[in-house]
């Protein structure tokens, strides 16, 4: 039994977010000793975030009345059947008394061939890949930052790999620097699994500006990404968000908790001592560079305009519209264009490190 996938009850959710980064799981089982309490997922915490809870809860506080578990009687076919209708990550095991005894895996009954567990989403993308990459300097001065090598593939293979397993074929790449390198790239790759259409910008327009050239193009929901971040995140529960609140547009947040190894004054009139708060955790949601696009929000673009996607979305809320934030945890997210996270990512340490 996977003991590492048990957590204490007096866990926060912040606590429990953090954990499951640390060891790369988005369902953690809760006890008190061995007594089975419930499970917390990384969709449970977004809940929460989302309903404006405070992260300083306890995870005892956020569970799902739909709780489902195995009873130690209970035949291995008959639990596998549950695993695979549910699409459950692990599901612990329960004996008479309540006790825990026994976690059985996704990989436990699954065959290595049938894969991880991924919903079909079937959506259009598009990756922003016109930029210069300039933070990845002197080496995007001859490579583009997309085709920049992770271990066998590129940046932008990566990122349209993982849209792959969801099911989404449909690319568009919105193009500028160094376009006929990475047209040819592709060209003589000749990957069946994508279906790309290329946005030409013959000038930079921004995120948002180089949407433009999609009027007539998509008419359904699609997805924008830029093409130096890496996002682990169920897209099946992106889109339901996304669709239950009527948003025109979606953004993915990350959740970055910044801890301040000093105590933080607060003041009143005349410089008078209020409080002290000794060492915080401040915690920010930060723009991913992904997102959930309705085919309204390319009616907010003017032609040849260059705008960023946020100004864009802020465009579309002062004119009424709903625009969502879905959040996911930092470990979720890397971003590529900055050379500390790419050397990570490929395995390698900084000098600094």
């Amino acid at each position: 039994m996977n003991d590492k996938l048990i957590i204490s009850s007096n866990i926060t959710l912040l606590e429990a977010m953090k954990y499951m980064d640390e060891i790369e799981r988005k369902l953690l089982i809760v006890c008190d000793g061995r007594k089975f309490l419930g499970l917390i997922s990384v969709g449970d915490i977004q809940r929460a975030i989302l309903n404006k809870c405070s992260l300083s809860d306890l995870v005892t506080n956020h569970f799902r009345d739909d709780i489902l578990f195995a009873k130690s009687t209970d035949d291995i076919k008959n639990i596998r059947k549950l695993m695979m209708e549910n699409r459950i990550e692990c599901m612990p095991v329960v004996d008479e008394n309540g006790l825990l005894v026994n976690i059985i895996e996704w990989s436990d009954v699954i065959s290595k061939d049938f894969g991880k567990i991924v919903e079909p989403v079937h959506c259009p993308v598009v990756i922003m890949a016109g930029g210069k990459g300039t933070r990845l300097k002197p080496l995007t001065n001859i490579i583009p930052k997309p085709l920049i090598p992770i271990s066998d593939k590129t940046i932008i293979e990566d990122i349209m790999d993982r849209f792959v397993t969801a099911e989404c074929h449909d690319f568009y790449l919105s193009l500028n620097y160094k376009a006929d390198t990475i047209k040819d790239y592709f060209h003589n790759l000749n990957n069946k699994e994508y279906n790309i259409t290329y946005l030409m910008e013959e000038k930079p327009l921004g995120t948002g500006g180089a949407l433009y050239f999609l009027k007539n193009k998509i008419k359904e929901t699609f997805i924008v990404s830029n093409c130096d971040i890496i996002v682990d995140i169920n897209l099946s529960d992106l889109l339901k968000y996304h669709k239950a609140n009527h948003n025109v547009a979606t953004m993915v947040s990350v959740i970055k908790n910044i801890d301040i190894p000093y105590g933080i004054l607060e003041t009143k009139e005349n410089g008078m001592l209020y409080s002290v708060k000794e060492k915080p955790t401040l915690t920010y949601q930060i723009n991913s560079g992904l997102y959930v696009l309705e085919p309204e929000m390319l009616n907010f673009i003017k032609q040849e305009e260059m705008i960023h996607l946020p100004d864009l979305l802020l465009r579309a809320k002062d004119a009424g519209r709903n625009i969502g934030v879905f959040p996911v945890s930092d470990g979720s997210w890397s971003d590529m264009g900055n050379w500390n996270e790419y050397l990570e990512v490929i395995g390698e340490k900084t000098s600094s490190e």
